[in-house]
């Protein structure tokens, strides 16, 4: 099994920064090898949305809303992404989740293909 644990999240004033790290980690005995890590949000009383997203190879993609103020990135090696927020907007309020999907290789050979979700980290945006 994966664990996806995300982490960062707080209050910040508009126009302001805060960076969210994302850690995807396989059991003892096993390698997690991720394919692409994504980050959307949910805003109270909002469907969930996309807000970033990188695969393995490095290429990212973004929603609308965030391009020129968020920066998806990633430490391979860790299997860690990060969000850096900046100019923050009150509606940039909302639970932000991060999800991955990957391979995990077993110590007996096997391989499992699975979506991992982490539990969210709230980001309030306000004065």
């Amino acid at each position: 099994q994966v664990q996806v644990v995300e982490s960062g999240g707080g209050l910040a004033q508009p126009g302001g920064s805060l960076r969210l790290s994302c850690a995807a980690s396989a059991a003892s005995g096993s390698i997690y090898r991720f394919n692409t890590m994504v980050w959307d949000r949910q805003a109270p009383g909002k469907q969930r949305e996309l807000v970033a997203s990188i695969t393995s190879g490095g290429s990212t993609n973004y929603a609308d809303f965030v391009k020129g103020r968020f920066t998806i990135s990633v430490d391979s090696a860790k299997n860690t992404v990060y969000l850096q927020m900046n100019s923050l907007k009150p509606d940039d309020t909302a639970v932000y989740y991060c999800n991955s999907d990957g391979w995990t290789h077993y110590g007996d050979g096997t391989i499992e293909a699975g979506r991992y979700w982490g539990q969210g980290t709230q980001v309030t945006v306000s004065s």
